[in-house]
């Protein structure tokens, strides 16, 4: 605990000689070992704490305790005029405009909290429960004096009102903060305007962002004027440019691009092409529809949603959807408009070596420290598998109904016969090669059940049946703050790989009609690991024909022979 003194007289008459004043001198407090030059032509108000080597430069401090090593430069005001909680409770309208998803934020928020106070609105007590929690961690937060850590940057900004600024933090020409928290290693650019916002560690709000009412996540980025307003965004997001209005952003959603607006959604390893719009409001009953796109969904340019509308895992959208479509059945799929309806290709994205790539950079594209949101990256898990055996289900149910039919129809969604069966042979296979992964992985316990249907809470797989007992537990006034939530969450992700093995077992099971053997489950984790490499040389197909000689048109401009042209290729495609 850093320990402060008071003024002498003499450092009084130092400071006032170097240009300093201060509404009472009394009230400023310093390190011992304090020098009279960390202050230069500013001016306090309040009470002021100053330590050890930090530095206060042409500025106005008021409440403000300024941590070791800090410097606070040209800003026009650093003050706290009112007791806060520095943002935590605010109340964040994600995916509704309305409010009817109100999630209240705070600086230790986990994605998986978020994610059950958002969509779990149905269990009114669990709410209510982790509201309470997180107004008492709000009123644990809340203090009269603003705080700056040690080694952190301040300059050029104007006003910062109510902020508590963690350790390592840069501050760089920010035109306004208020009401908010900035954790460990968080930047701030030139020109940000920010309100009633938490940036969590190493958050970058960039030059220009305007950011209201919003939750930016660990090692998240909101760049290039980027708008947001009553929005979530969790771990290692990047958006740039473009607009987001009550949206749920889980880990790794991607937008870049100035015309592309993202309203009213949720999202999770999501990326946005350019022109990606969306609509929520129907007139009739305001803006009160929202959009669900399961883990890993892409936007081609100028895809558009009217909402309410639901799309399976790493599905891509082309073309403008109006219908309401919910495809979250079919995991793997493209959905594309023909002639003003959308048309699904069950399981044609296995065969993309796009979805491959996505799957294989967001762990190397990870980077986080504290790691408070819980992710899965495992490409074969109960979920996804999950929905593949709904899927085939469901194809063979439409297929029976009526087998010479040329076009199907499945909840708004046009699916042609053609399509139907090559979907049947490519979720046969991926559910092979899922099944297999999963019985090479984790071992029986009978203390992990992973039986039963899966979720996706925002990153982390896990079993729906474990989820209701977290929430149960809450309920019961078991768990009483988010930290005992949180950490229901992470001892199921600690054995995350026994309860996936528990879950494909039983799966294994109930197709053979009996408990498999040992030797049985040895075949299935071979046939799993032929299926996955027949997979992969079919998605190697596809890259090496978005690789191929026929990509090279408009290389090699000024070459005069195809040697050439072909080496420039090649070099700008690091493909040597």
């Amino acid at each position: 605990m850093t320990s402060f003194r008071k003024l002498t007289p003499a450092e009084v008459a130092a400071l006032e000689s170097l240009g300093n004043s201060a509404e009472d001198w009394t009230k400023v407090l310093v390190a011992p070992d304090f020098e009279p030059f960390q202050l230069h032509q500013s001016h306090l108000e309040g009470c002021v704490e100053i330590a050890r080597g930090a530095r206060i430069i042409r500025s106005r401090v008021a409440n403000y305790r300024i941590g070791e090593a800090s410097l606070v430069e040209g800003v026009t005001a650093l003050e706290c005029r009112r007791r806060s909680a520095f943002g935590n409770g605010t109340g964040v309208a994600t995916m509704n405009e309305c409010g009817g998803r109100t999630v209240k934020i705070f600086d230790a928020m986990s994605a998986q909290v978020a994610y059950i106070m958002a969509v779990y609105r149905h269990r009114r007590k669990t709410i209510a429960a982790l509201e309470k929690m997180v107004d008492e961690y709000a009123g644990e937060r809340s203090s009269e004096m603003g705080e700056v850590g040690r080694g952190c940057r301040i300059v050029g900004a104007r006003f910062i009102r109510e902020v508590r600024i963690g350790n390592d933090v840069e501050i760089d020409g920010a035109s306004i903060l208020e009401n908010a928290t900035l954790c460990d290693g968080v930047r701030i650019g030139v020109d940000v305007k920010a309100y009633d916002t938490i940036a969590a560690e190493c958050a970058v709000i960039g030059n220009g962002s305007i950011v209201e009412r919003c939750f930016v996540g660990e090692s998240c980025r909101l760049d290039k004027g980027f708008t947001a307003a009553e929005s979530l965004f969790f771990a290692n997001s990047h958006c740039e440019n473009g607009e987001a209005a009550s949206i749920f952003a889980g880990p790794y959603t991607v937008s870049h691009h100035k015309s592309s607006l993202l309203i009213a959604g949720m999202f999770s390893f999501f990326n946005a092409g350019s022109g990606s719009n969306q609509s929520n409001h129907l007139f009739k009953s305001g803006a009160v529809h929202q959009a669900v796109h399961l883990r890993g969904c892409k936007f081609a340019s100028s895809a558009y949603i009217m909402s309410p509308a639901l799309e399976g895992a790493f599905t891509m959208v082309m073309g403008h959807h109006s219908y309401h479509h919910d495809t979250s059945a079919f995991p793997y799929s493209y959905l594309i408009e023909k002639e003003g309806h959308s048309h699904l290709m069950p399981g044609a994205n296995l065969t993309s070596f796009g979805a491959v790539r996505d799957i294989e950079k967001w762990p190397s594209r990870d980077r986080r420290t504290v790691c408070r949101d819980i992710i899965n990256f495992e490409e074969y898990n109960p979920y996804v598998a999950g929905a593949m055996l709904e899927a085939v289900n469901i194809l063979h149910e439409l297929e029976e109904r009526d087998p010479d039919a040329q076009v199907y129809t499945y909840n708004k969604a046009i699916i042609r016969a053609t399509a139907l069966r090559r979907g049947l042979k490519l979720y046969n296979k991926a559910i092979v090669a899922a099944l297999g992964a999963m019985l090479g992985k984790g071992g029986f316990d009978p203390h992990y059940d992973g039986s039963g249907r899966w979720l996706d809470l925002a990153g982390q797989y896990i079993t729906r049946r474990e989820v209701a007992a977290i929430l149960d537990a809450v309920d019961r006034g078991e768990l009483t703050t988010p930290a005992a939530v949180d950490n229901r969450f992470r001892v199921f992700a600690v054995h995350y790989d026994d309860y996936a093995h528990s879950w494909a077992v039983q799966v294994y099971a109930s197709m053979l009609g009996h408990t498999p053997t040992a030797g049985e489950l040895d075949d299935a984790v071979a046939a799993g690991r032929n299926a996955h490499e027949a997979m992969r040389r079919t998605t190697d197909a596809d890259r090496d024909r978005d690789c191929s000689l026929d990509m090279a048109v408009s290389y090699g401009l000024d070459c005069d022979n195809d040697d050439d042209r072909r080496e420039d290729y090649y070099t700008v495609r690091g493909l040597k």
